[in-house]
């Protein structure tokens, strides 16, 4: 049962955004140092970034969830760690484990459900409402040697078999629900406790058969309670409950089994069937999966006031469970065309995962996740279940499979089961591709495909010019998967005559994840240019530390700079000539703080210029080069870890060195240390920037 596994706080949907693209120029922004946020696209309220979980080495057909534990039943015989291969570091799980929602570890409940010949597997679960008991269904004849027949109760607190629930039940029990005084069953089985009950039975909670008779003619899959416990709404393969037709979903009366609602052969076709439901106080929800040509394999919302349809979705790719959160429909599928919809045409590869509102299935929301198929050896349909649970003050979604990899994620090897959390968002958009710069009237128009990201819809892009570190356009853009527009943004700021290289970056909503920038796209502008800007690289740094004077770092990833106990940097650039008609207007030196935790500093940091003789790999305190009086330039501080700080240099005593060699330290004021990246850190390591321009 599931209505009751999730939590229903209420949001507001929101609407999606439809594509627009506006040019802006506006503050510096950078790509680097922003912290990790929520940056989700509402009323999406779950990530799409998969979080570290044990795999169980088969198929998981159901899951449930009580206080923060998630219950997995399904055919296999272990589990293992997050990134383990198959086979190694397993732990034995027959058909069943329970796993701390929060790390995604096996918690100490260990229960073997098995059979004496054929294939034991658990189909169903379900927790009471009280979260005490937790209710299994399947194939299955004994739960750690106790003897059980395709169904039995578990009390959760100490992990082991309710001995008073003892209920026999003739085939494979395939879904079940639970109040606080009856649990429902829906199966392939035609009698329970020897009494005649057709595909669907009713127990009270110590395990007597009730009265209640729903009768069908064929399977039940699925059985949900409405939030008020007057009706019971079944689904299957049935084409008849209690003698009459209503095929795949009907919703009878909790009390009695007698039917209050019926649903026509062409309400879901006749070649498609109803896998699973969900129900809670926004209405009720089918998974439906279908065979043949002109199935419906998507989903249904109902009312619950009349059980009426308020809409359905045409996807084509069976759907095999449903779930709820905040006001968001999530469904566990292997679509594979929803153009029918107004949305993704025909794929060479199903997506596995989506959401889409309660109010209205378009347009799909931003999140899309997705797994593979799952191996060879088993029926290639990916996830089977879902169930949302709380621990921590933090949500997270399960999602248990036949699948074996995270398709979203690099097809990273998993198998079974992923989960993913309602915060932070920690996936950064795809860096932007394909860029192009082209001269047109009034500047350079520079275009690309935008970006994509599984739980973001718009995007925010920055343009950068010729390495700078602030952009100097922004441009906001709508995108999807299977719907990338070309963004464009014209720097009308450019000169004539002048090379210029362009990268662009991609931003989730409120800057909270950026891509890396993307490969340069270069252009020349026509005429005779009044201004040029080049960059350089340090061809030689090192630092050396007051702390061991005769150690070198020339080699070192990071440059460190102090004052107290003191560490000193140096840099090397080679200043080109001013080009001819030109003088030296502009000069900076930009430097990176480096990722590490102790990087940022609050220090006032010089610039002064290096008068002596070094080498990068000989250079030591103890025979560290002199360096000059006057500060060249300065930094007030670096607050922020992995950030580019740009520092004014005076343009006299750099263009005393064009032509030349200059070499450059810094130097500390107090007793804050600051890390940067150096050069072999690779491209984030410190450059000088020059602009030339006539006088």
């Amino acid at each position: 049962m599931k209505r009751r596994t999730a939590p229903r706080t209420v949001t507001a949907a929101a609407a999606v955004l439809a594509l627009a693209a506006a040019a802006l120029i506006g503050p510096a922004l950078t790509e680097r140092g922003t912290p990790q946020a929520h940056a989700l696209t509402p009323p999406v309220a779950m990530t799409a970034d998969d979080l570290p979980t044990w795999q169980t080495n088969g198929v998981v057909w159901a899951m449930a969830q009580s206080d923060g534990v998630v219950f997995a039943g399904g055919t296999f015989s272990a589990v293992r760690p997050p990134g383990a291969e198959a086979g190694t570091d397993e732990r034995k799980a027959v058909n069943f484990a329970a796993f701390d929602a929060a790390t995604g570890a096996p918690t100490d409940c260990r229960l073997d459900f098995t059979v004496g010949s054929g294939t034991a597997t658990v189909r169903a679960l379900a927790v009471s409402p009280d979260g005490e008991t937790l209710y299994a269904g399947g194939n299955f004849a004994a739960v750690n040697g106790t003897y059980v027949s395709r169904v039995a109760a578990i009390d959760i607190p100490t992990c082991t078999v309710k001995p008073e629930f003892d209920v026999s039940v003739s085939s494979t029990v395939h879904a079940l629900a639970a109040t606080d005084d009856t649990v429902y069953l829906g199966g392939a089985f035609t009698s329970v406790e020897g009494q005649s009950r057709s595909k669907f039975a009713a127990l009270s909670t110590d395990g007597e058969l009730r009265s209640w008779k729903a009768d069908a003619d064929a399977t039940g899959r699925a059985v949900e309670v409405t939030p008020d416990g007057r009706s019971v709404v079944l689904g299957g393969d049935f084409a008849r409950v209690r003698n009459t037709d209503s095929h795949a979903l009907a919703v009878v009366d909790a009390d009695s089994g007698a039917l209050k609602h019926a649903y026509g052969r062409s309400f879901v076709p006749r070649n498609s069937v109803v896998k699973g439901l969900y129900v809670d106080e926004t209405g009720i929800y089918t998974a439906n999966e279908g065979t043949g040509g002109g199935v419906f394999d998507g989903r249904i919302a109902l009312n619950l006031d009349d059980f009426s349809q308020r809409w359905r979705d045409t996807c084509l790719g069976a759907t095999q469970d449903v779930t709820v959160y905040k006001n968001v429909l999530y469904s566990s599928s292997h679509a594979h065309d929803c153009s029918s919809m107004g949305e993704f045409g025909e794929l060479h590869e199903r997506q596995h995962l989506l959401a889409e509102s309660v109010d209205d299935p378009t347009p799909l929301l931003s999140w899309f996740p997705d797994t593979d198929d799952g191996p060879l050896n088993v029926e290639q349909v990916g996830p089977r279940a879902m169930v949302v649970s709380s621990r921590g003050g933090k949500d997270y979604m399960w999602v248990g499979g036949a699948f074996s990899r995270i398709a979203s994620n690099g097809n990273t090897p998993q198998q079974g089961l992923v989960r993913f959390a309602n915060g932070p968002d920690t996936g950064a958009p795809t860096v932007p591709e394909d860029v192009n710069a082209a001269n047109v009237l009034g500047g350079v128009r520079v275009s690309w495909p935008a970006s994509t990201d599984l739980d973001d819809r718009t995007l925010t892009y920055r343009v950068y010019r010729n390495g700078g570190s602030e952009p100097v356009g922004t441009v906001r853009a709508n995108s999807s998967f299977w719907d990338r527009p070309t963004v464009s943004f014209t720097d009308t700021t450019t000169d004539s005559g002048t090379d210029y290289t362009y990268r662009v970056t991609a931003s989730d909503d409120g800057d909270a994840n950026t891509s890396s920038r993307s490969a340069g796209a270069k252009v020349r502008t026509p005429g005779t240019p009044s201004e040029t800007t080049v960059e350089r690289e340090a061809s030689a740094d090192a630092y050396v530390n007051g702390s061991s004077v005769n150690s070198t770092y020339g080699t070192h990833m990071q440059l460190a700079v102090r004052g107290s106990a003191p560490y000193e940097s140096y840099a090397r650039f080679a200043v080109p000539s001013a080009p001819d008609g030109m003088e030296l207007a502009e000069a900076r030196l930009t430097v990176t703080t480096s990722g590490d935790s102790y990087a940022a500093s609050g220090d006032t940091i010089r610039v002064r210029p290096v008068t002596g003789s070094w080498s990068e790999t000989g250079v030591t305190w103890a025979g560290r080069p002199a360096i000059g009086p006057t500060a060249l330039g300065s930094l007030d501080g670096a607050p922020e870890r992995s950030t580019a700080y740009d520092i004014p240099l005076s343009t006299d005593a750099v263009g005393d060195a064009e032509g030349e060699n200059l070499d450059l330290a810094l130097t500390g004021t107090g007793s804050d240390s600051l890390w940067l990246a150096a050069r072999e850190s690779g491209g984030t390591g410190p450059k000088l920037t020059l602009t030339f321009r006539k006088p």
